[in-house]
């Protein structure tokens, strides 16, 4: 079968393209500044990618379009298949409907930790020779790429987004998957593009409940009023709980990072590892509590924690120059930065940490949390924002206002070439700075780099 994808080069459709050509199928697609590191990876499959989204497009005669949720009514190409009566579908449908059948299927949901969580359970199962299938948000090293597929395994994990499915399926694409076992990592309100409010998104994780199994299980916190919220709507599986107050519980970190992993009181073994935070510790045993289910036993997952080298662009250093420290970091949600900036925290003392922010997400751009960015940033020594003032990145609040709470402290900036100077003139030794986008940030990682052997 022939299909072209439209927004081939995102994380999700990227992925779901190499799955396609793995299963067999001959794959084309198309993107909107067609760019790497995605389409190296296509191209490198064998993939044709055309830049745009051309109507001449239609003239391929795919057996199938498979749309992103990039698009939208209005997109040329789009505009052509409505009008010509082709076979279209979403991607998150077609992996639900062509991939995932027969396949026990481990789905990571939340509002928060998503890609990092999934990384750790196909690496607990990688580890444990299990090969599993894999569509994830970003790439762990130990796994070198963001999905994979082999008909004969029948075992896949999967990042699952309450985004939207796409223009014509107002549904969250986890609602596609049916898993066999879920995490539900945290849920609070996100993506105020799409949902008006916190029970809207509930809404849609008590759809996802709905299609686990008796047979299943739902790996939770203990304590989230949302998902308990979710729960009591109805549940039909079983349901392990973590944290605080949950069946599996960590230790205290020590100095390096390691902690002991406790499951109904009884320590069962310590992951250790130089990760650092109390969020990716939580990652951990929910990541440990589904590979159980999996077939897993818990003291093999600790040990393959323990080898876990981390997902890019989570506090990733990209360099060091002059003493100064220099991470990339994918938080973009008030309560990832807080997180984020809580836990370098930790590890660094009292030096100072530089915190450079892109708030480019959808919600962020609508200014719907901005009120809670300086509480947020509280751990920063000095912040730097940025917002561009037109275009697709525009803001549509003010960061000087915003961020007044914070004094001298903070600044903003609508150049990214007068940020950076900014940034590298108040930098000195020993200095962490930590750059949060989920975007590419304009390649401010190296221009900071730059700047700074200067």
């Amino acid at each position: 079968m022939h299909l072209h994808i439209l927004g081939i080069c995102g994380t999700f459709m990227g992925g779901l393209a190499l799955i396609a050509r793995a299963a067999g199928h001959k794959v084309t697609g198309c993107d909107a500044g067609v760019y790497p590191p995605m389409s190296t990876q296509l191209s490198e499959q064998g993939i044709e990618l055309i830049e745009g989204f051309g109507a001449d497009q239609l003239a391929l005669a795919p057996d199938l379009f498979v749309i992103g949720n990039v698009v939208s009514r209005g997109n040329p190409l789009m505009e052509a298949i409505l009008d010509s009566g082709a076979r279209y579908v979403s991607g998150p449908q077609w992996l639900g409907d062509h991939v995932l059948p027969g396949q026990h299927v481990l789905a990571v949901a939340g509002t928060h930790g998503k890609t990092t969580t999934s990384s750790m359970l196909a690496w607990i199962l990688e580890a444990n020779g299990r090969r599993p299938n894999f569509l994830i948000g970003g790439i762990a090293p130990d796994l070198q790429v963001s999905a994979r597929f082999d008909p004969q395994v029948d075992t896949f994990v999967i990042e699952a987004d309450e985004y939207d499915t796409a223009f014509f399926d107002k549904r969250s694409k986890f609602v596609h998957y049916r898993p066999r076992t879920a995490i539900l990592n945290n849920l609070e309100y996100d993506h105020a593009d799409i949902f008006p409010d916190l029970a809207a998104i509930e809404t849609q994780f008590h759809h996802l409940v709905r299609t686990i199994p008796a047979s299943g299980r739902i790996v939770a916190p203990a304590g989230n009023e949302a998902l308990d919220r979710v729960l009591a709507r109805g549940c039909w599986s079983e349901t392990v709980s973590f944290g605080t107050d949950g069946a599996w519980r960590a230790g205290p970190a020590d100095a390096d990072g390691a902690f002991a992993v406790l499951r109904d009181g009884q320590d069962i073994g310590t992951v250790r590892w130089t990760l650092g935070g109390e969020h990716n510790r939580m990652n951990a045993l929910a990541a440990l509590a589904a590979a159980e289910h999996a077939g897993v036993p818990a003291a093999d997952g600790i040990a393959a924690l323990s080898r876990f080298g981390g997902v890019k662009r989570r506090m990733e250093l990209r360099g060091t120059v002059n003493g100064v420290k220099v991470y990339d970091d994918f938080a973009h949600h008030p309560t990832a930065i807080a997180t984020t900036l809580d836990g370098l925290r930790r590890q660094v003392g009292q030096a100072r940490i530089l915190a450079v922010l892109e708030p480019r997400s959808n919600t962020m751009k609508l200014g719907t949390m901005a009120e809670r960015l300086p509480g947020a940033l509280q751990q920063a020594d000095l912040v730097y924002c940025f917002g561009a003032k037109q275009g697709k990145q525009a803001l549509g609040w003010d960061p000087g206002m915003v961020l007044a709470p914070l004094g001298q402290r903070a600044s903003s900036f609508d150049d990214l070439d007068a940020l950076v100077a900014a940034v590298s003139s108040a930098a000195r030794p020993g200095d962490h700075v930590v750059v949060m986008s989920n975007g590419g940030f304009g390649g401010v990682h190296g221009k900071l780099l730059h700047a700074l052997a200067r």
